[in-house]
């Protein structure tokens, strides 16, 4: 089979790893990928967001199963058009991407089919918006509606930093158009859960949970990221729990998909908090998180291809998908400066025994050579056992990898530990 991947980051990088397992697969194109995924798939240099140039790329090659991976993509109607070109693919339609590509849309959804989340309200004038803070409970969360590359959210602890944050987005535009809107909603409080599911509309299968770690220093100090490392299973998601999510907010959310004419088929993520009222949607994804598939897929046993087949073809009650016991974490490794300004352009070093076990993000090649491009520079994962174990050896082969202006987070997975440490 000849797949086509559209995506260029860590997220992509492990997807593609997992598809190659299967022994269906002849040649991957990754759209436009990056200097890591070039060794495992041929990289061809078109956006991701250049929906024409993809489909006729597909055509041209004879793509025979296309995985849309990034939000951008999906909400622009990639999977619409690849289908339209007769080309079977991984991902949800444009009407669906919408539960990711607007925040007062899902919030609204949640409010109409009673799922749990927290209370909130839009404001389409920055003056209202203004207005309504100086009365607001703080601390409170200020998110722009559309997508943000993961940094449209401000958790904003006094008045004056959630102002703050609304000039930013609505005046000062520093998202776009993504900001034209806004949602302000409640605070909640509780430990966060990851939560990615494969979908056809119909069945949801959750995968392994995980915990994010999104700040950029140690003790969740500093600003906002696209997550600076992972772990898998989140000890705080029980299956108490998991049977209350399943119930009341993942079934609820796909039932209520498809009935506002949405049907969702592909990986709908559910990030969760769970409060002292139960558990809650903070947000959803309208694909596979990064860096959670980091460390989720590496823990799943089924083949990849076979599940995500499924879904496309509205069979998903009738593939098992099994998932490994034990446990897994990643490390991102980042430059210097991250999420702010950063230089780029250092070469990086990973001895062989390393390279599979890293799942590349920011970084291109230079003649023979691997160098820095972005923030998030590699994602170093290790599954095992136990998560103490994992937690080790992610760092073990971390220390291994060497590039200018190197930064990583030491407290990964603590969170999780101390968790564990206190469970009888």
């Amino acid at each position: 089979m000849k797949i086509l991947v559209i995506g260029g980051g860590g997220r992509e990088h492990a997807i593609i790893r997992k598809l190659k397992e299967n022994p269906l697969t002849e040649t991957i194109y990754a759209l436009p990928g990056n200097g890591g995924i070039a060794e495992d798939a041929v990289c061809v240099p078109i956006g991701a967001k250049d929906i024409p140039a993809i489909v006729a790329f597909a055509r041209e090659k004879a793509v025979d199963y296309a995985v849309v991976a990034p939000d951008d993509p999906l909400v622009l109607g990639c999977v619409d058009a690849l289908q339209e070109a007769g080309i079977p693919c991984f991902g949800p339609n444009r009407r669906a991407a919408m539960i990711e590509g607007s925040k007062v849309f899902s919030k609204d959804l949640m409010r109409r089919y009673g799922i749990p989340t927290a209370a909130y309200e839009v404001f389409d004038d920055p003056a209202a918006a203004l207005r309504y803070l100086e009365t607001a409970p703080v601390p409170t969360v200020v998110k722009a509606d559309g997508l943000a590359l993961g940094k449209g959210v401000t958790v904003a602890l006094t008045r004056q930093e959630a102002a703050a944050a609304v000039r930013e987005i609505m005046e000062d535009r520093k998202f776009g158009d993504s900001g034209s809107r806004i949602v302000i909603e409640e605070y909640l409080q509780g430990p966060e859960v990851s939560v990615l599911s494969f979908t056809d509309g119909e069945t949801v299968v959750p995968m392994v949970s995980s915990m994010d770690h999104k700040r950029a220093g140690d003790g969740d100090t500093g600003p906002n990221t696209g997550g600076m490392g992972t772990i898998a299973p989140n000890p705080f998601y029980t299956e108490a729990v998991a049977k209350e999510c399943m119930e009341r907010i993942f079934l609820p959310t796909v039932r209520a998909m498809k009935a506002e004419g949405r049907e969702f088929r592909g990986c709908l993520y559910f990030g969760l908090m769970l409060t002292k009222d139960g558990p809650k949607v903070i947000e959803y994804n309208c694909r596979f998180g990064d860096p959670e598939t980091q460390v989720v897929l590496p823990l799943l046993k089924t083949d990849l291809l076979t599940v995500m087949q499924a879904v496309t073809a509205g069979t998903l009650k009738d593939c098992p998908v099994e998932f490994s016991r034990g446990s897994a974490c990643c490390v991102v490794l980042a430059s210097e400066g991250y999420p702010g300004s950063y230089e780029k352009g250092f070469e990086i070093t990973i001895p062989p025994e390393v390279r599979g076990h890293v799942y590349v993000a920011g970084a291109a090649r230079k003649e023979d050579r691997l160098v820095t491009s972005g923030g998030r520079v590699l994602g170093v994962t290790a599954a095992a056992p136990t998560l103490p174990e994992a937690v080790k050896e992610a760092y073990r082969l971390a220390d291994q990898i060497t590039f200018t202006g190197r930064y990583m987070r030491k407290d990964i997975g603590q969170r999780a530990l101390a968790c564990l440490a206190e469970k009888p």
